[in-house]
C-alpha cells in the first residue's frame, strides 16, 4: 500500500466501514511477491513512499513486464523503470497492453531512457528542484533525474547546455539559482559546472559525473574526483551517471520528513 493508501486504509477501521478480521487479513499478507526471477518488495512504499524501482538493464522485457504486473496488482499507482532502451520499451509495452488497466499505460522516454507506469505524483515539494547539465551530450543523465525527480512529485526546471566553457550561459540564469530548493549538477568532461554552481546557489548541491568526455576523462572518473574534491560547501556527489540517484535524493530534500519532537514525560 502506498502512503495515501495506509491513512485511508485506518480511517475505514477507524469509522468501521472496514471490519478488524478484514484489515488483519490485508496486513497478513507477505510483503514481498516471488516470481522466481525476481522478489518483488510490496512494502517499500509504506516505508519509503515509494515503491520499488525497476532496474532495466539486464532484465528481459517478460521479466519487467511480470514485476510491473505485479505492482500494478498490489495497488502500486506509479512505477518507474530505470536504464530502458527503446527497443526492449517496445516490447515491455506490447506485454503490458494485455494486463494493465487503461489508466495505468506505460510510457517510454527515450531522452531520460525510462519507463514510466502510471502519472506523476502532484509536485507537492517545498519548492524547485534545478536540474543543470554542462552539455547536450549530459542530457540523458539530466532527464534520468528531472523524470525521478517529477515522478515523485516535484516541480522541476530544466536547464541544459549552460556548461563552463561558456560560463556567461550559466550565469544569467542566476535568479533560477538563487530560488532553487535543490539542485542537480550534471557534468562530464572535468566536472566543473557542480563546483561553480555550489558557489552561487544556497541551497544544497547534487553533483552527477558522466561518462561524457575525452580519453582520460576515464569513463567518468575525472568528473567524479573533481566533484568528490570540491571546495564549494554543500556539494554531495553520488554515481558515474547515476541520474535517477540523484533526482530520488532530491525529492528526498524537497520533502523533508518532519517529525515530533520526543516526549520529556
Amino acid at each position: 500500500m502506498e502512503q495515501h493508501d495506509i491513512r485511508e486504509f485506518l480511517q475505514q477501521v477507524a469509522q468501521g466501514t472496514l471490519p478488524v478480521e478484514a484489515a488483519y487479513e490485508r496486513l497478513s499478507q507477505r510483503p514481498s511477491a516471488d516470481l522466481g526471477y525476481a522478489n518483488v518488495d510490496l512494502d517499500r512504499s509504506s516505508r519509503q513512499g515509494v515503491s520499488e524501482v525497476i532496474y532495466g538493464a539486464g532484465k528481459t522485457s517478460q521479466q519487467i513486464a511480470g514485476i510491473v504486473t505485479t505492482l500494478v496488482e498490489h495497488n502500486q499507482s506509479r512505477i518507474l523503470i530505470t536504464r530502458l532502451d527503446e527497443q526492449k520499451a517496445q516490447e515491455v509495452k506490447v506485454l503490458l497492453a494485455e494486463k494493465l488497466p487503461a489508466d495505468a499505460g506505460f510510457t517510454y522516454h527515450a531522452d531520460a531512457h525510462m519507463g514510466t507506469v502510471g502519472s506523476p505524483a502532484p509536485a507537492d515539494g517545498l519548492g524547485t528542484v534545478l536540474v543543470l547539465c554542462a552539455g547536450t551530450s549530459d542530457i540523458p543523465v539530466a532527464e534520468e533525474a528531472a523524470l525521478t525527480a517529477e515522478m515523485l512529485g516535484n516541480h522541476v526546471e530544466r536547464i541544459y547546455d549552460v556548461g563552463v566553457a561558456g560560463i556567461h550561459r550559466l550565469l544569467s540564469r542566476n535568479a533560477s539559482i538563487a530560488n532553487a530548493q535543490v539542485i542537480v549538477a550534471v557534468a562530464g568532461m572535468e566536472g566543473a559546472l557542480a563546483s561553480v554552481v555550489g558557489g552561487l546557489a544556497r541551497c544544497p548541491v547534487i553533483a552527477v559525473p558522466t561518462s561524457v568526455g575525452y580519453g582520460t576523462s576515464f569513463g567518468g572518473l575525472t568528473a567524479l574526483f573533481a566533484m568528490l574534491n570540491s571546495c564549494a560547501s554543500g556539494v554531495s556527489v553520488v554515481n558515474i551517471d547515476n541520474g535517477f540517484g540523484a533526482g530520488f535524493q532530491a525529492s528526498l530534500i524537497n520533502h523533508p520528513v518532519i517529525k515530533p519532537a520526543p516526549s520529556k514525560e
